[in-house]
């Protein structure tokens, strides 16, 4: 009997451990958007994570972790601009302290589960005045010079 009330016991800690990992996952969707600036290309970041990089406005999987997502986006003509998407824990954690104990703690820690990002990130970045190539008709001609002409030599 105590075995099997010891089995019991066993059976439930393993499914309750881990609740993050089960109910959130260990990836996240996010965004990254630079107001008024069209196809920027934005390099994501982070210890965990290394580099990705994503074309604004746009989306973006990455695998949760407890390290902040650096943002840095570049586009000619524009000022670079930078950003963070920040790293949260997420409240489904403190189930784990209550029903899964520390092995279910560990196993969310572990997976990166037990953490959130921001929604998304927006990125500042500015023109640069008088950049880029010229507009049309809005040039000054350039002067011409004759050429005498040669005579034989003589």
């Amino acid at each position: 009997m105590e075995r099997g009330v010891a089995a019991l016991c066993g059976v439930i800690a393993i499914l309750l451990t881990g609740c993050s990992t089960i109910v959130k996952g260990t990836q996240q969707q996010v965004s990254v958007a630079t107001p008024g600036v069209q196809d920027a290309m934005c390099t994501l970041s982070s210890p965990a994570l290394g580099t990705r990089t994503v074309q604004t406005p746009g989306t973006i999987v990455l695998p949760k972790s407890k390290h902040d997502v650096a943002v840095s986006c570049v586009k000619q003509c524009y000022t670079p601009g930078v950003g963070v998407l920040a790293s949260e824990t997420e409240i489904m954690t403190a189930g784990n302290v209550v029903f899964g104990g520390v092995i279910g703690l560990g196993i969310d820690a572990a997976s990166g589960a037990m953490n959130k990002y921001q929604p998304g990130v927006e990125v500042v970045m500015s023109p640069i005045p008088n950049c880029g190539p010229p507009k049309k008709g809005r040039g000054v001609p350039m002067a011409s010079t004759p050429v005498p002409p040669q005579g034989p030599p003589g």
